[in-house]
């Protein structure tokens, strides 16, 4: 195997074109840290010639002494490797990284089987991964019921849905409304300003998109996605009183399906679930029928 620090985007993003990868590991989100002050390093690793891993690392001192990095929802691997192959490549990665000791790696790839051979020091993340190959009457054949119930409500309702702009001045006030619901219910996140700088780094406006459901001249709801490679990511949400009362969301992600297949889209990110602090919004991303996933955990 061989470590290569040297990869530039269109490599990058050509690999995950033809793999599902999350959002964290997306050049063009890298590119967006860097801008908020975030140290990346990238890497690739190739067994005789070809990639086989990517993973976008970040890294930062602790106590301006230890060196600490961390692959979040990475290595991606770029095809099937066997634990052995996959011990191989993180060590490799610990060892030719370049950081100076004392040193920390921490890993935590997109896989729910464990990673043997390394030390787990936190729990695995859990989402709903639904997968857009599906043609859009077996996706909606795959609605839990209640779910379906209320998407044909929705549909009734008379909200319309618009395609919000993709300049950040058109959609300034969903961020806005994002940070203040996050102030109000006490949750952190990334921060709603990194959006811009993604769209900004893909150089490309069809790598968002924003739908908005409108009562008259009212808004009551917005979901707005971030498509990297051949997957996207529910980033933000947001739903009046009126908008959860006519199942608005329902209607929304339903709209949102058809339009990210358009563009590519293999799967979708629904995020975390959480079923204590917000079993309302992990029932609805359960409810689309969406497998859930628990990845492995951080590994050291």
């Amino acid at each position: 195997m061989q470590l290569h620090l040297d990869l530039d985007r269109d490599r990058w993003d050509a690999a995950l074109r033809q793999t599902s990868s999350a959002l964290q590991q997306d050049w063009s989100y890298g590119a967006a840290l860097s801008q908020i002050g975030a140290k990346l390093c990238r890497a690739g690793i190739s067994e005789n010639g070809q990639l086989i891993a990517l993973s976008q690392i970040s890294m930062r001192k602790i106590g301006f002494v230890l060196n600490f990095s961390v692959c979040l929802r990475g290595p991606v691997w770029l095809k099937p490797l066997t634990d052995q192959k996959k011990r191989a490549a993180i060590r490799l990665l610990k060892a030719k990284l370049g950081l100076q000791r004392p040193r920390a790696l921490l890993v935590s790839p997109d896989q729910s089987e464990p990673l043997r051979g390394f030390s787990k020091v936190m729990t695995g993340y859990s989402t709903v991964m639904l997968d857009l190959d599906q043609d859009l009457d077996a996706l909606r054949a795959g609605f839990d019921g209640k779910w379906r119930n209320r998407l044909v409500a929705a549909e009734k309702s008379g909200l319309k849905v618009t395609q919000n702009g993709s300049k950040p001045a058109q959609y300034r006030w969903l961020l806005e409304t994002e940070e203040g619901q996050r102030k109000e219910r006490g949750y952190t996140a990334t921060p709603a300003s990194l959006v811009p700088l993604f769209v900004e780094a893909k150089g490309d406006r069809d790598s968002l998109l924003i739908l908005r459901a409108d009562q008259g001249r009212e808004k009551v709801a917005a979901m707005l996605f971030l498509i990297h490679g051949c997957a996207a990511t529910y980033h933000i949400g947001w739903n009046s009183e009126v908008g959860r009362k006519q199942g608005a969301h329902n209607l929304l992600l339903w709209r949102a399906l058809d339009m990210l297949k358009a563009r590519g889209v293999r799967q979708l990110d629904l995020g975390g679930v959480e079923t204590v602090k917000s079993a309302g919004l992990a029932r609805f991303k359960i409810g689309t029928g969406g497998e859930v996933v628990t990845y492995a955990g951080t590994y050291f």
